[in-house]
């Protein structure tokens, strides 16, 4: 009797095939969705290939990328409304780009990052974006040269420019959900835009002339309280952002030599800690930085040979990049009380039972928090020719 059994379960298991199979030709390939307010609750884009057009025998030279639009109460009652428009079923596997508008941004990301952190079918490495002063669907319409996959070019972009000049941080939805969640540390999204023409930016013209009337521009980042967006950072306040949590993986520093002009410092490495000490009850937080830079362009003569010029460009150099960390710092306490850079996770790592009676009433103690910060700068490199290059004066 119990090797029937057996053999029927061994042969129930081979027999069934996959339950919720679906093949290639029945789902609509989901690259990008934008989150936009509606009278309802939630107006929802998906931005769509067109199978045809991205294939190498069918290409037509249409767009490769359609859109739906349906609005619900909830995200996932307006994705499934989709299905009244779109002939195929919606699917979100190969998500690239959540794009979520400021104004639902400001109301709270609670319910969507919910969303689609449940959804099994998601992978979690999609990048998230605030799109500032438009809508979602907006950002989406803009067809895209290079990529013709607006939604691959938005990934690409983010890859790119934090690896190059770091205002920008390329968040994933799991980071999102962990910063939000936590009790020592806030979240930031970047920002993204569209500049030029937003109508000729829907249209396939926008991408057949050489500059095109319409482009998406990566922007800086916004601060979050909560699940809440709260205001923006500028442009070096996000790169002293980056710096401070060690996010950083390359960007330029501009010094002024001594007798006027210029020298630009490529950041080639660089290493930040987090540190807190508790101090007679009250936190204390030490961030320390050490970056190695080099000498990318001279648009000044200095003499490079002397030790002493160089000693003396590192010293501006720190102080640079000290400057723009503290500037993030003091912009975070004093405009938005919202502490980003996790120095609330830091206090909780030095002494558990004095971060347990902080906690409740960090947004008051992080505003008044003594941070030090220490940066040991370095330059290493001086590119192919070291002294500047001598133009011949005029007689």
């Amino acid at each position: 009797m119990k090797k029937r059994m057996m053999i029927l379960i061994i042969s129930s298991l081979v027999l069934t095939g996959c339950w919720d199979k679906r093949e290639l030709d029945e789902l609509a390939i989901t690259m990008a969705i934008g989150v936009d307010e509606s009278d309802v609750g939630y107006l929802v884009t998906a931005q769509v290939v067109v199978p045809l057009e991205v294939s190498i025998k069918g290409n037509t030279g249409n767009s490769p990328i359609t859109q739906f639009r349906a609005e619900g109460e909830t995200i996932f009652e307006a994705i499934r409304k989709l299905a009244k428009i779109v002939p195929r079923e919606i699917y979100p596997g190969h998500l690239r780009m959540l794009v979520i508008s400021d104004t639902v941004a400001e109301k709270g990301i609670g319910e969507i990052v919910d969303y689609f952190s449940r959804n099994w079918e998601m992978r979690s490495d999609f990048y998230v974006v605030v799109a500032k002063e438009m809508t979602a669907q907006e950002i989406l319409n803009v067809s895209t040269a290079i990529e013709t996959i607006p939604a691959n070019s938005m990934f690409n972009m983010l890859n790119v420019a934090q690896e190059t000049w770091s205002s920008t941080r390329g968040i994933h939805i799991n980071d999102l959900i962990s910063d939000i969640g936590s009790g020592g540390k806030e979240a930031v999204v970047t920002g993204i835009e569209v500049i030029g023409d937003e109508e000729l930016g829907s249209s396939k013209k926008n991408v057949e002339t050489i500059t095109p009337g319409a482009r998406l521009r990566l922007l800086d980042l916004g601060v979050f309280k909560e699940d809440k967006l709260v205001g923006w950072l500028t442009e070096e306040e996000s790169i002293g952002y980056n710096k401070v949590t060690n996010q950083v993986k390359s960007s330029v520093t501009t010094l002024s030599c001594p007798e006027g002009g210029t020298i630009a410092i490529e950041l080639i490495r660089a290493h930040s800690k987090i540190k807190a000490k508790i101090i007679n009850g009250t936190p204390e937080v030490e961030v320390k930085i050490k970056t190695e830079g080099n000498i990318a362009e001279v648009d000044c003569q200095l003499d490079l040979m002397k030790v002493e010029n160089i000693t003396m460009l590192e010293k501006l150099y720190s102080e640079k990049v000290k400057e723009k960390m503290q500037k993030s710092i003091t912009t975070l306490q004093k405009d938005f009380n919202a502490d980003i850079f996790g120095f609330g996770e830091a206090v909780h790592r030095a002494d558990a039972k004095v971060w347990k009676k902080l906690e409740p009433n960090w947004d008051q103690e992080f505003s008044e928090l003594q941070v030090n910060i220490k940066v040991d700068a370095k330059i290493t490199q001086f590119g192919v020719i070291v002294n500047p290059v001598k133009i011949k004066e005029k007689e």
